[in-house]
């Protein structure tokens, strides 16, 4: 054989059906080129970890089997504890009427699952995100899970996602919740359920808000607008009442352009006589305590308006 009909060998894990279709013979996957990874798994010797690779060659070499828990969480790009977020094992599942996954470096699950809660994508087979999320209510504190959830719910910007519609509803993560009554994990997600709210665009601005509430403060508005109109400027969070904003500005924003954008935004709120409080990665990590504080300092000296302030009621 000539070199332009050499077998064309893969540069990602791969099964020994899919190394026999090019050609690859046992004797080169017993070669220095190749490890073996589990039963008729291989990888290239000089193969750099890449989760959706791995995770790939897993699914094609366990048919019926599909990717989830902490795995499809990290494949769809879902808000996990830090603990978790780079987590390389590869979490597995298969229905309860196959025999259970027995694979060295395998998280195995059998569960019970209902139509549309596993899709395709390019040759992999994952959980759907809110399917995962219901996976992980056994695995997450209660306030992680919320986090998740609140990312789920949240209303897309088209013009920076490209899509206008929510990857679940609170009624769509409700009715799955119902459909698994059994599934360990059930009590908290439903109890999560009860505290996610639409608004939040990340991580944090929700532990925020949670904060808020532990700490007895008034439930805030998400997402505020300082008028009505597309190019109005918003607050993460704040009470409209009060003409109180609270920004959450994470690592993204110590872009200069996002800066000046913040800037002008803080500036018009500041101008239409709103107070503005502006928290960072800081007060994340002292888990928002000193935000608490100045969010009751500013509830108790702002001016209440009259019109709008009609049932507000405030412990601070």
């Amino acid at each position: 054989m000539n070199i332009s009909q050499a077998p064309r060998l893969p540069d990602r894990p791969f099964t020994l059906g899919e190394a026999q279709a090019l050609g690859v013979s046992r004797d080169k996957l017993r070669s220095r080129e190749f490890s073996g990874v589990s039963r008729n798994l291989y990888r290239p010797a000089s193969w750099d970890f890449e989760l959706r690779d791995a995770a790939r060659a897993l699914c094609v070499a366990t048919p019926g089997a599909w990717i989830s828990h902490t795995t499809a969480a990290r494949l769809h790009e879902l808000i996990l504890p830090p603990w978790l977020s780079e987590s390389n094992d590869l979490h597995l599942s298969k229905p309860r009427k196959l025999p259970g996954t027995r694979r060295s470096g395998i998280v195995g699950h059998t569960v019970v699952t209902l139509p549309g809660e596993v899709e395709f994508i390019d040759e992999l087979r994952i959980s759907v995100r809110s399917r995962t999320w219901l996976d992980l209510a056994r695995t997450l504190p209660l306030y992680e899970l919320i986090c998740m959830g609140d990312q789920l719910i949240r209303i897309p910007r088209p013009e920076f996602e490209g899509r206008s519609e929510p990857f679940a509803t609170l009624d769509q993560l409700r009715a799955m919740a119902d459909r698994h009554k059994n599934l360990q994990g059930i009590v908290r997600a439903r109890e999560a359920l009860e505290l996610m709210r639409v608004g939040a665009d990340s991580g944090p601005e929700t532990l925020m808000r949670l904060a808020m509430l532990d700490a007895g403060l008034p439930e805030p508005e998400l997402q505020l607008k300082l008028w009505d109109g597309p190019k109005a400027p918003s607050a993460d969070a704040g009470y409209s009442a009060r003409r109180i904003a609270l920004q959450y500005d994470g690592a993204h924003h110590l872009d200069e352009a996002q800066r000046h954008s913040d800037r002008r935004r803080d500036k018009a709120f500041g101008a239409a006589g709103w107070t503005v409080l502006v928290f960072t990665d800081e007060d994340l990590a002292d888990h928002f305590q000193n935000a608490v504080l100045l969010i009751k300092q500013a509830l108790r000296t702002s001016w209440v308006d009259p019109a709008i302030a009609s049932g507000f009621t405030s412990s601070s």
